[in-house]
């Protein structure tokens, strides 16, 4: 895809939706950083579920904490992977109190040293609470980047690298919830609902061609 067909394509995403927000559901940054970490492997339908409940009764490091993981594992239980989504839970909240003054702090380095945190989580809680402009490649950014040929790449830090390389600096705020929402609802996985695509005529997909092809 060469440069005016992205310009456009990321100018229909922004038309459709101009102020794109995350799905996950937080009044805080702690909240969201714990609403990140319960989202690997899982949907954020299933995390705000979880969250809504555990949030009404411990939204701080402080009261997560004093919950402990066993009884934080009876909050998250119905997502993925929650015995050790509990216990990274559990040690980052020790590691904000300890080292943090109990906030989320603003450095790649510094997040990427709490437990569960790695680039994708750290990537979203840079741009989505503190604005900075990181691209968070899931497994729906990696489809569409790779299908319609955006930004093709043989791994997530490929495409990540390149994402960040060709999206011009006005999109780059938001281009991480456009691609992601636009894979979620539109670009998905199984049969692309092309024929409700506002992007569609930018896109080079083919359907014999697979998503990796050069």
């Amino acid at each position: 895809m060469n440069t005016e067909k992205r310009y456009q394509f990321l100018c229909r995403l922004r038309q459709e939706n101009p102020t794109p927000r995350t799905e996950l559901q937080y009044e805080s940054t702690f909240e969201l950083l714990i609403a990140v970490i319960l989202s690997a492997q899982a949907t954020d339908v299933s995390v705000n579920k979880a969250t809504k409940e555990l949030y009404a009764v411990a939204n701080t490091p402080e009261s997560i904490y004093a919950l402990g993981e066993t009884n934080l594992k009876r909050y998250i239980k119905t997502i993925g992977l929650f015995n050790t989504k509990a216990r990274n839970i559990i040690r980052t909240c020790k590691m904000l109190i300890d080292q943090h003054q109990s906030e989320v702090p603003q450095t790649r380095k510094e997040l990427e040293q709490l437990a569960g945190v790695g680039r994708k989580t750290t990537n979203v809680v840079l741009n989505t609470a503190f604005g900075e402009p990181t691209m968070a490649v899931d497994t729906h950014i990696y489809r569409v980047s790779n299908r319609t040929r955006f930004a093709p790449g043989k791994t997530v830090l490929q495409v990540e690298q390149k994402l960040l390389k060709v999206i011009p600096d006005e999109f780059i705020q938001d281009a991480h919830h456009w691609l992601i929402l636009h894979g979620r609802y539109v670009c998905v996985a199984r049969s692309p609902r092309c024929g409700a695509c506002v992007v569609y005529d930018q896109c080079e997909y083919k359907s014999k061609k697979t998503d990796l092809e050069d």
